[in-house]
């Protein structure tokens, strides 16, 4: 143990302190932010109050807290569990701005913990219409993206709407995460299975794509990026658990597209997958637009404000613009190309990062977006239904291999941008319960 100092901390302000340590991760962590940046955020802050000697060990639905006080007292340890997660990065981008102005000695503990408390149960900056219209955007803009009609793009967006709406009630019903994806997986197939046949979407305008587009939005909840994070940086309890969770819904979505697919051919209706993406400058132009259009919309989706919609519009915008180039000009696979423009997305977060002004999850999680492979996912979903099983498990593969390149793209991107001395934190050091 280092020294302490001349006075030892007394319990009631190692208890606040760690209360606030607590409160910040639990943020954090729910919003998806990897054990290691929560990790190194809450050491931050307790050594900002004066407990230098802190460990913080995370396991994907708890946070423990331990102060070491030396021989002169005994130490003081905390739990919580994280017990629900969701995304409002409003809230995530006032919990950095709380931190940060703890680290520069502007607030203390007390002061702390009651902004934090104003800034927790604060209301959303929206109403909840606001986040489905984000969705329904999303879902729209990576149609377009695709090569969409702009008639499917509609059917995309109305649909969606329509699963977030569905989804927010079984939520409320307390129905598991598992079923949703599975109903928000029927939902997205089914509906393009009816106006298929109902004409509404005629042959040439490509109905798949609203199934693609759905599965991108129910994709895009996913925490592949923090799971990568974790492995990487040594939390491998984290990760595990992490990556179970990720299995589990995916299961769930593939689930609710089979059925659907299933119950179309008992009917004597397909949905054949869309073509390869469009070639040339026009379409070009068009798929970079969409692309900010895209990641505007998830940050919509998750209450941000307007100086992080734009940062996030402009990150979706450089990840499709490398990939596009990639794919069109240079001709390089498709997960290569999604792991460089990762990379891009990546350094644009930790370029933020160091700007201070935006929050880099929020550029993370919406720059990727436009990147998630639900066209691909589709595809191996419906060869699993109709063509056979080793085709479908090789599709899925590819979308399984290009999630990854788009997890560890990012977290490359962000590492190279980080200052040294980050990157030789405490809490990117694996402790002992993570390597059990």
């Amino acid at each position: 143990m280092r020294p302490l100092g001349p006075r030892v901390p007394d319990d009631a302000h190692v208890q606040q302190v760690l209360d606030l340590c607590m409160r910040v991760g639990e943020v954090l962590l729910s919003s998806g932010e990897s054990a290691g940046e929560t990790t190194d955020t809450m050491m931050r802050v307790a050594a900002a109050c004066g407990l230098a000697t802190v460990e913080v060990d995370i396991t994907f639905t708890s946070i423990t807290v331990s102060c070491h006080r030396g021989r002169a007292a005994a130490p003081v340890t905390s739990m919580r569990l994280v017990r629900h997660r969701s995304l409002d990065l409003t809230r995530l981008a006032e919990v950095a701005k709380i931190v940060d102005r703890v680290e520069h000695g502007e607030i203390d503990a007390e002061d702390a913990s009651a902004v934090l408390t104003e800034a927790v149960s604060a209301p959303h900056p929206y109403p909840r219409w606001v986040a489905t219209l984000g969705w329904a955007l999303l879902a729209g803009s990576i149609a377009l993206l695709l090569g969409a009609a702009p008639i499917t793009a509609l059917a995309a967006f109305t649909v969606t709407a329509l699963i977030d709406r569905i989804g927010r009630v079984l939520n409320r019903w307390g129905l598991p995460s598992f079923f949703q994806q599975v109903t928000g997986g029927m939902i997205a197939t089914g509906s393009g299975l009816a106006m298929y046949a109902g004409g509404v979407l005629p042959a040439g305008t490509q109905p798949s794509l609203v199934v693609a587009a759905g599965i991108t939005v129910l994709l895009s909840g996913l925490s592949v990026v923090g799971t990568v994070q974790d492995a990487i940086s040594g939390y491998y309890v984290t990760a595990a658990g992490r990556a179970a969770e990720i299995a589990l819904l995916s299961a769930g979505l593939l689930t609710g597209v089979v059925l659907a697919l299933k119950i179309g051919l008992a009917f004597g209706l397909t949905l054949q997958v869309a073509g390869p993406l469009p070639q040339g400058p026009g379409w070009y132009g068009i798929a970079v637009f969409a692309s900010a259009v895209g990641a505007a919309a998830f940050s919509l989706a998750g209450y941000a404000r307007l100086r992080p919609l734009l940062a996030a519009g402009t990150a979706g915008a450089a990840g499709w613009a490398a990939y596009g180039a990639l794919r069109q000009f240079v001709e390089l696979g498709p997960v290569a190309a999604t792991g460089v423009a990762a990379v891009v997305v990546g350094i644009a977060s930790g370029l933020l990062r160091r700007g201070g002004r935006v929050a880099p999850l929020v550029v993370i999680l919406a720059g990727i977006t436009p990147l998630l492979p639900g066209l691909t996912a589709y595809r191996g979903f419906y060869q699993l239904a109709v063509e056979g099983l080793a085709d479908g498990l090789v599709t899925v593969t590819l979308a399984l291999a290009i999630g990854l390149a788009l997890a560890a793209g990012v977290t490359f991107g962000d590492f190279v941008t980080r200052p040294w001395a980050r990157r030789r934190a405490p809490g990117n050091t694996t402790n002992e319960h993570q390597r059990q």
